[in-house]
């Protein structure tokens, strides 16, 4: 028998792909949840715009008129409370977060970064494949911690990286990747499959190596 479905809040800073990607399983129910609200930092992001268009409650909290991180963390952290989720996907959301916010929601707090982590963290991890002339590059979905881009992988996809690509060819392919592999990630936590123990991410009870959990 399928457990009740998990409440989900989705922060985004831009387009929303990720969050559509995951909105779209959650209406398919290849996610066992269902997204109760979507909260941008950026008042035009095309995520607002995505959530009134499938009919998910949203929300902007712009962090332009706070006065600093730790009161618009404080504002954001009102607004996820105010829906009680059981898990908070970051989708797309461009502000580092404090350690204060990410300890309250510690194991419940996922987010997915353009790299093969622990490779580039940070931003332009694309151009930086590029400068570097990398065979590969990728994405990875990890708990998140309060060390920037440096929480437990859970899950990584990766594409080839040609000779002649541009930072747009390149983000497009990894993109495709993480439309699938985000929403798979946020079913393994919506049916207790994944946790986050002692900084270390677990799969179905056993611990997960660094790149995360691998079918071979």
């Amino acid at each position: 028998m399928a457990s009740i479905k998990k409440r989900i809040v989705i922060v985004a800073s831009g387009s929303g792909s990720n969050a559509q990607a995951i909105i779209d399983a959650c209406a398919k129910e290849t996610v066992n949840g269902s997204v109760v609200k979507l909260i941008s930092n950026v008042p035009n992001a095309e995520a607002l715009t995505r959530a009134a268009q499938s009919n998910i409650p949203s929300n902007c909290i712009d962090h332009k008129i706070f006065s600093d991180r730790d009161s618009f963390d404080v504002a954001l952290a009102e607004e996820i409370d105010a829906v009680q989720p059981d898990i908070i996907v970051l989708a797309g959301f461009m502000r580092i977060l404090s350690d204060e916010f990410v300890a309250k929601y510690l194991g419940k707090l996922l987010n997915i970064h353009p790299s093969l982590l622990p490779k580039y963290t940070g931003m332009r991890t694309y151009q930086r494949a590029l400068d570097n002339e990398d065979h590969e590059h990728g994405t990875s979905v990890h708990f998140v911690t309060p060390e920037l881009d440096g929480g437990p992988v859970i899950l990584q996809a990766k594409v080839p990286v040609f000779e002649d690509d541009t930072v747009d060819e390149l983000a497009s392919r990894v993109k495709v990747q993480e439309h699938k592999i985000y929403p798979l990630v946020v079913n393994w936590l919506c049916n207790d499959r994944i946790a986050l123990i002692d900084m270390k991410a677990f799969f179905d009870g056993q611990e997960l190596p660094e790149c995360g959990y691998a079918s071979d």
